[in-house]
């Protein structure tokens, strides 16, 4: 291994876990302090841990890669989804925020069933988090191996030094030891991302013709919405990502953190500028990598994942070493973060443990790591398939939410039903679709001009409106009565 890439990996495995033992002094005594912080983090904290969170190394890589190949249209699904989750943290979150401070809870599946009044709904949607959420930790250690072998590591060493950092993070003091991680490690994503953007800037500047450049970049569509991305297959990659913050554990459970009413708002003030600004560094690094292709300094033709290790080889190694540690820092924020969030709800749903089975929370933890990390080094092409479909997965979960939380209160038996019902349904359409066709080809065909993930939302809506409508004339006539 390079002893760049090592001296730079060492230093953020020490500072990271130095910073994750210190986190231990906000005392963690019971199963909410351990996953939700006891509702006592504040802004800057609460702000870091959502966008590390968040944004995983699909970022660097992943969108990277994307506009590489299909232009600024990228930036467009990216931007929706950065409107839709602040509209969605503004307004349904601050809402979900005030229950949890009530409600005490500690799991977004605990968080549905509360809502509903059923218990039945809690342990399916936590069932169904283990089946989505697991293969995505896999494709994070992945694509943490592959990131340790640019960097002149064993794919095998990377996986297994990944799981130790994750896991060692989340049990030294669960969200609080997670959360000032992510902190630091946000920091480290968007230094690393500067500096990336800085680099390719340069040796464009260096290596071709800028003002040729972009008339051929403007002339090949670059510019513009190529042909891929349709209508169909626009929508396809912006629906799920619109329903994001209500749809995936680890960010649901972000909502229940903060202290009060200033802190919440706080933190969504700082990720959302935290938000636009990495975003803006990512694709910025796709175009110039395109135009860095069509001047003839790397291939025009590099698959969309490789675009990335491809840019980090032909970096100084110390450059290099801070990029690739940042992207590292990205899938091992998400990672840790995930496995959290799908252990409070085996905890609190599945096993229903009580508030101070602190051992019982570290067992699940370990067992999850484990699993992760196993299937990462099997190296299993479906776990990365699966990973793609994830939030086609979770898409049922965004009415079953919106609605709850709107209708707080008001719903009975049918709404439960119909809430299990339309996550079965949502889901088995998914599922359905990777079988037949295959990961990839479901996430992007259409049916009557929409695609699978339009409909999945369409038609558990329709199943859960239906059971709210006959809860609501129930309680009408029970009145009237």
């Amino acid at each position: 291994m390079n002893s760049i890439h090592l001296v730079a990996l060492l230093i953020y495995f020490t500072v990271g876990t130095i910073i994750a033992y210190i986190s231990r002094r906000m005392g963690v005594k019971s199963a909410s302090d351990y996953y939700v912080a006891g509702g006592r983090m504040r802004g800057l904290l609460a702000a870091g841990t959502y966008a590390a969170t968040t944004f995983s190394a699909f970022m660097m890589v992943g969108l990277v890669g994307l506009t590489y190949q299909t232009g600024v249209g990228a930036l467009g699904f990216e931007l929706i989804y950065l409107v839709s989750t602040v509209t969605i943290l503004s307004t349904l979150g601050f809402r979900i925020w005030k229950l949890a401070k009530t409600k005490k809870w500690i799991s977004p599946s605990q968080m549905l069933g509360d809502l509903y009044g059923s218990k039945t709904l809690a342990v399916a949607v936590a069932f169904l988090y283990l089946f989505a959420m697991i293969p995505y930790t896999v494709a994070q250690i992945q694509g943490l191996g592959v990131v340790f072998q640019v960097s002149g590591l064993e794919y095998i060493h990377g996986v297994m030094l990944g799981a130790l950092i994750i896991l060692l993070w989340i049990v030294l003091a669960g969200i609080w030891s997670v959360a000032t991680t992510d902190l630091y490690q946000g920091i480290l994503m968007l230094a690393g991302g500067i500096i990336f953007l800085s680099w390719t800037t340069s040796t464009l500047a260096q290596e071709a013709d800028i003002s040729k450049v972009l008339e051929t970049l403007g002339a090949q569509g670059f510019l513009g919405l190529t042909s891929f991305w349709s209508p169909q297959v626009f929508l396809a990659y912006t629906i799920p990502w619109v329903f994001f913050a209500v749809t995936n554990p680890q960010v649901v459970s972000r909502l229940y953190i903060h202290k009060d009413a200033n802190s919440y708002k706080r933190s969504v003030a700082l990720f959302s500028a935290y938000a636009f600004l990495y975003t803006l560094i990512a694709v910025s690094v796709g175009i110039i990598a395109r135009m860095l292709a069509i001047g003839g300094f790397i291939p025009g033709d590099l698959p969309r994942d490789s675009v990335t290790p491809s840019l980090l080889k032909l970096m100084t190694p110390g450059l290099s070493a801070v990029v690739s540690v940042s992207i590292m820092a990205a899938a091992i924020s998400t990672a840790n973060s995930i496995v959290l969030a799908v252990s409070s709800s085996v905890f609190k749903d599945i096993l229903n443990r009580e508030e101070k089975s602190l051992r019982a929370a570290f067992a699940i933890n370990l067992a999850l790591t484990l699993i992760a990390s196993g299937l990462a080094l099997l190296k299993l092409g479906y776990i990365v398939d699966l990973s793609v479909l994830t939030s086609v997965f979770l898409l049922p979960l965004a009415p079953v939410t919106v609605l709850g939380v709107w209708r707080h209160g008001k719903l009975s038996t049918a709404s439960s039903i119909a809430a299990i019902m339309a996550i079965i349904t949502g889901g088995g359409i998914g599922f359905y679709g990777f079988v037949t066709y295959g990961a990839a080809k479901t996430f992007t065909m259409s049916y009557l001009y929409l695609p699978v993930s339009a409909w999945i939302l369409i038609i558990s809506t329709a199943i859960l409106a239906l059971g709210i409508l006959v809860d609501g004339l129930r309680l009408k006539n029970k009145k009237e009565g």
